[in-house]
Parts: structure tokens; sequence; C-alpha cells
């Protein structure tokens, strides 16, 4: 039974390294800012951002003062023709907050990263957030241009869980991706002139047996009793 499991934690360690390789790869790859508010809120609205506020209507609570975990809807302007949507990492004022998007600044030649707590500024005559600016990283300051808004989409229950989940995955990938690469470095320092195999077959075996305690951990798969 203990061979059988370690020959499945073994390969689904294998499957792991190879899923965390893509993982890295789609994370350093291009994102809109649609998927990306969608992933990270929870609210579950398909389509372009301009349609995202008319679609909001009768599925979720919609307003005009700014909540942490909503999603703040950008009008199309010239040159944001489809709109734009970001999430509200976190409220300072009642004419300042924190967001959290994707594609927005021109970053390193290009486009399509993520920018975290990147602070907004209503400069809206009543206060409503209807018109606002964004701090701008690449000029580090907030620019001259003012973006008119529809308002915030607040998440509701089932948004605030899937939210939650997405949270609670990323950490646990991010501890399995510093696991997995602790791993490879130590199996490298073994494999280096020198190493004995007996060196390089432990290293390798501790590595693998703490990487899969911690898929053992994560998937549920721990015995419930210690084994002798």
């Amino acid at each position: 039974m203990r061979q059988r499991k370690r020959t499945w934690l073994g390969s689904l360690t294998a499957a792991l390294a190879i899923s965390l390789v893509g993982s890295a790869a789609v994370a350093d790859s291009y994102w809109q800012c649609v998927p990306f508010a969608r992933l990270i809120s929870g609210i579950q609205i398909f389509g372009d951002a301009r349609t995202w506020w008319g679609q909001a209507i009768g599925k979720y609570e919609t307003g005009f003062m700014p909540k942490a975990g909503s999603v703040l809807c950008f009008k199309p302007t010239g040159k944001m023709k489809l709109g734009h949507v970001a999430v509200v990492s976190q409220v300072l004022t009642d004419r300042v907050i924190q967001i959290t998007h994707a594609n927005w600044s021109m970053i390193n030649g290009g486009r399509g990263q993520v920018e975290k707590d990147v602070t907004v500024i209503d400069v809206s005559p009543s206060g409503d957030w209807s018109q606002v600016k964004v701090w701008n990283d690449p000029s580090a300051n907030l620019g001259a241009t003012t973006y008119p808004t529809y308002g915030f989409i607040y998440q509701n229950g089932q948004a605030m869980a899937l939210a939650a989940a997405t949270a609670n995955f990323t950490a646990a990938s991010d501890a399995a991706v510093a696991m997995t690469q602790n791993a490879v470095s130590q199996v490298a320092q073994a494999m280096k002139p020198g190493a004995s195999p007996l060196a390089l077959l432990g290293q390798a075996a501790d590595s693998t047996d703490r990487i899969a305690a911690l898929i053992s951990a994560m998937t549920g798969q721990g015995d419930s009793k210690p084994e002798h």
C-alpha cells in the first residue's frame, strides 16, 4: 500500500513540476483587464469591459462608492475604446482608493502586465467617482488625463467565495513553486563535479519526499495514521 502511494505521489510530483512550469509561463504572459478582474474579484461577467456595467444590472449590486473587492468600471474613451475594469484593493479615504488591475501602463516597453495597489483619485465635482485620475507607474505621477467611469460592481456571496478560493489556490501554488525550486536547486548542487552518486540519490529522494508531502497535504491524501 505504501509503495503504491509513493508511486502515485511520485507521478503526481512529476506532473506538478510540469504544471508549475506551465503556470510560471502563464504568469509571465499577456493579461487583459477583463479576465484578470474576473479572476481576482470572483465577479462572473464576460465580454468587453465596456459591457460590464450593463451586464451587472440585476445580477450584482452596483453603486458609486468604493468597497474593497468591488470592480471599478471605466467608460470607453477615444484611446480606450473597449473600456477598462479594475478591482479595488483598498479604500484609503472617501476620495482615494487603490486598485489592482492588468493591461494599463506601458511597463518595460510592453502592456499586458499586472499592477498592484495603484492609487486612484476621485476628481468628480460631486464626489461620486464618475471621473478619476489613475497613477501611472512609468511616469510616476497621476498625469493630466481624467477618465470617466460608470461606477462600482460589488461582490455578492458567491463572488467573495470565488475570490477567496482563488487567493487560497494562489498561495498554495506559490508554496509549491518555492518548494519545487528549492528541490531542483538541491539536486543541482548535488550534481556538481565531485559529488558522489549516493549524495545525488540522497538529495533527490529527500526533495521528492518533501514535494510529495506538500502535494499530499494540498490534496487531502495524507495518511490518517502514521505508518511504521
